[in-house]
């Protein structure tokens, strides 16, 4: 099954909880039909990323990436790559690769939608059609920052840093 074809089958199944989540849910299935190329990066209208909330063993922190181009603090995630069979999978392989974190668990069924309008490595004006996962790390991991990130680090859920209370109710439906 290719990815486009795997995400399709994800967000077809996916019951969101909040009206606005299945509105999101909606637009998505609408894009992916409507691009066969939606999950390349080269797909210039827009492009599915998946994202990864890592929170600790117990829910308490969640790991932030303070991002080199945002510049803001963010949740681990990114563009999918030609390997990638899934957007569990797209999502987990980037909260590994931002964190250094190799034993994570992944919860396969998304947490939350967003789209968002950015200027990324196309260089022009695109949005991100991202579907973003919930992840936990095992007791005691230690993060090791990569070259993605300016910064790395573990915040509490209740108190999240100044410019990025928008990951609140991100971060309450992976917790």
């Amino acid at each position: 099954m290719s990815l486009h074809a795997e995400a399709l089958s994800t967000l077809d199944k996916w019951r969101p909880s909040t009206a606005a989540q299945e509105s999101l849910r909606q637009a998505f299935l609408g894009f992916l039909a409507a691009r066969e190329d939606a999950c390349l990066r080269s797909c210039e209208p827009g492009h599915v990323t998946a994202s990864a909330v890592l929170l600790d063993a117990d829910r308490e922190n969640v790991l932030l990436t303070l991002h080199p181009r945002v510049g803001r603090w963010l949740q681990l995630g990114g563009h999918c790559e030609p390997s990638d069979v899934s957007l569990a999978g797209a999502a987990l392989r980037e909260a590994r690769e931002e964190s250094g974190i190799e034993e994570l668990h992944l919860e396969p069924t998304p947490v939350h939608l967003d789209v968002h309008p950015i200027t990324c490595s196309l260089g022009v004006p695109t949005r991100h059609f991202d579907v973003r996962f919930a992840v936990v790390a095992p007791r005691g991991a230690r993060p090791v920052r990569s070259d993605e990130s300016d910064d790395l680090r573990w915040w509490p859920v209740g108190s999240l840093p100044e410019g990025s209370e928008d990951l609140a109710e991100l971060v309450a439906a992976a917790g």
